[in-house]
């Protein structure tokens, strides 16, 4: 009896470093967050400083309400999913309240999840009535056997979880009309109208304490698009992407080149089969790829060290994170 008791105190001792070894290891674990709000024409003239400081203080707050629910426990999809909420209902951007018009004078919305740790994803397109898109998407995710579910029927298999709906004017800005009537104008001429404001995407990629990567992006789309038309944002591979061996990615700008160009998953696969880090993979595919192609835009990427990326290819994209030093950054223009 002596001796076995003896033999499980010392099989106790030799397993105790073990044990503390992993709870170390698992305390090391880096925690970031970092988000976009668009890429495109931004810059001092066409956002003023009151915009400027709308903007700055919804990021700095969606970053910290993020990262604080982060260190208590939660989960990277649940942090995505709250920030991505966050900046839907924030009229300065181009999801969700202050999405844009289509040619048809309404709105149509876009969303993407995606978890890192399993591959998982869901997606809807050309919504009208669901206030929070980003919610939908990862209903899509969680309760069907599919990715991508598009307008009425993305809007009736959501119904039984009591999202939020709501009219579709509900959606309407000032802004967003003033830039509708003015594009209608300027059709003849073939060009946008002067200060045109060519951004608004939201996005989010989050790195939580258990090591799992999760991305999410939710849109208007662009200005006067024809009815019907999806961009790159609830196009897994294009606009969305995680996975926890490699980076979780959103994309924002023409998404049209996004899809053909697969901006997101290109960037995770030089991460994995050439063994590019992040930053190298994304500005190969955003300022030579995506630029020979003729695409503008940029993106938002975490990889699983904590590492951050904000490559853009325009004058300037909403952009902010959360360090795993745990500091906070929020700009606008290029530096």
């Amino acid at each position: 009896m002596k001796s076995s008791i003896f033999c499980w105190i010392l099989y106790a001792l030799l397993l105790f470093p073990i044990i503390s070894f992993s709870q170390s290891e698992n305390n090391n674990q880096p925690i970031a967050i970092v988000i976009h709000g668009g890429a495109g024409n931004i810059n001092p003239q066409n956002i003023g400083l009151e915009e400027q400081k709308r903007i700055k203080n919804v990021l700095k707050f969606a970053l910290d309400t993020g990262y604080r629910q982060l260190k208590n426990g939660a989960t990277s999809l649940d942090v995505v999913e709250m920030i991505v909420k966050i900046l839907e209902g924030a009229p300065e951007f181009n999801a969700g309240k202050g999405a844009v018009f289509n040619s048809e004078g309404k709105h149509e919305l876009d969303a993407s999840i995606m978890d890192g740790s399993s591959l998982n994803a869901g997606a809807v397109s050309g919504v009208m009535h669901i206030k929070n898109p980003i919610s939908a998407a990862r209903i899509v995710m969680e309760h069907s056997r599919h990715v991508l579910l598009n307008g009425e029927g993305a809007e009736n298999f959501v119904e039984k979880f009591d999202l939020e709906t709501v009219d579709n004017e509900y959606f309407d800005t000032d802004k967003r009309k003033k830039q509708f009537d003015q594009i209608k104008v300027n059709e003849g001429e073939g060009s946008l109208p002067k200060n045109y404001q060519k951004f608004g995407t939201v996005g989010c990629v989050v790195l939580d304490q258990y090591g799992n990567i999760a991305a999410g992006t939710s849109t208007g789309g662009l200005t006067n698009k024809q009815y019907g038309r999806i961009g790159d944002s609830p196009i897994i591979g294009a606009g969305t992407y995680a996975n926890n061996k490699t980076c979780g990615i959103s994309s924002t700008g023409v998404g049209e080149y996004f899809m053909r160009g697969v901006v997101a998953y290109d960037i995770s696969a030089l991460m994995e089969y050439k063994n590019y880090t992040l930053e190298k993979a994304a500005k190969a595919v955003v300022m030579e790829k995506l630029k020979e192609m003729g695409g503008d835009g940029g993106i938002i990427g975490l990889d699983k060290g904590g590492n951050i990326s904000m490559v853009f290819n325009t004058e300037g994209m909403i952009r902010g994170f959360v360090g795993k030093d745990g500091n906070t950054e929020v700009k606008l223009f290029a530096d």
